[in-house]
């Protein structure tokens, strides 16, 4: 009960946020706490073709989905080899890694601002996605290289008894049993970047860069007495992340409960 109690009141907001997108500003300002008289979506074609949502939404999944691509194959790779390595160096890089999970990623801003002007990637989609996805390689290996020691190194040995390579070995076998844990990753590491903020405004000039965040704040500027097409501003950008937990769930329950039991 108590867990329903809670349910009801986080999805509350929600809920609010989509019933009154479907509503006209004139009967929201007449009624801001009624439902939808006559239900309209000329909200949501206002935010995605005036407010330039469609542009920004655009700009946000290429930046989340690369960075998370990314960040997510290199640490795949980087957490199998320090999982099954024994030399003592492999210890100590596996410590430099997971030293980048103390440094909180705002406290870089400076540094990476700099270093992105110097080599000409200020106002680029590709650094900000190349950003984010360095940023994210700590916390990915921490988990990954957990999964991978969890897994039987006889099952390498018989994949090399049938005469698989290192390669095949890796791709094959030992990537697919990590499914869960990948999906874990996948999921904390696209929430944060989708709604992130700093990094953006700071490192995006063109306002044709912008992702969801920063356009949806120069969207609030402009229409702060427009309501129901900034509710329905709101709503474009929550969907990705509702979908993805939706879809995602029993990967993320199976990642996070692996190894609770014998």
């Amino acid at each position: 009960m108590l867990l329903w109690g809670y349910a009801v009141l986080a999805l509350a907001p929600l809920v609010i946020m989509v019933l009154n997108s479907f509503r006209t500003n004139a009967d929201f300002i007449t009624n801001p706490l009624g439902l939808p008289t006559s239900p309209t979506v000329a909200a949501y074609e206002e935010a995605w073709t005036v407010g330039s949502f469609g542009t920004y939404f655009a700009n946000s999944l290429a930046v989340t989905a690369g960075a998370v691509a990314i960040s997510t194959a290199v640490s795949t790779m980087a957490a199998y080899g320090l999982a099954r390595s024994r030399a003592r160096i492999f210890r100590w890089l596996e410590s430099l890694f997971l030293s980048g999970l103390m440094l909180p990623i705002h406290l870089a801003i400076l540094p990476v601002f700099f270093l992105f002007d110097g080599i000409g990637l200020i106002d680029s989609r590709l650094g900000l996605a190349l950003m984010y996805a360095a940023a994210g390689v700590p916390f990915s290996i921490f988990v990954l290289t957990t999964f991978f020691r969890q897994l039987p190194e006889e099952l390498e040995e018989a994949a090399v008894l049938d005469g698989a390579s290192a390669w095949q070995t890796f791709t094959k076998i030992m990537v697919p049993m990590v499914r869960p844990a990948l999906a874990t990753v996948a999921v904390f590491r696209f929430v944060p970047i989708w709604n992130d903020f700093l990094y953006p405004l700071v490192l995006l000039r063109s306002e044709s860069n912008y992702t969801l965040p920063v356009g949806l704040t120069n969207f609030f500027g402009e229409n702060a007495t427009n309501y129901s097409a900034l509710f329905a501003g709101l709503v474009i950008t929550t969907i990705p992340l509702i979908l993805l937990f939706l879809v995602a769930t029993k990967q993320i329950v199976a990642g996070l409960t692996a190894g609770m039991s014998k």
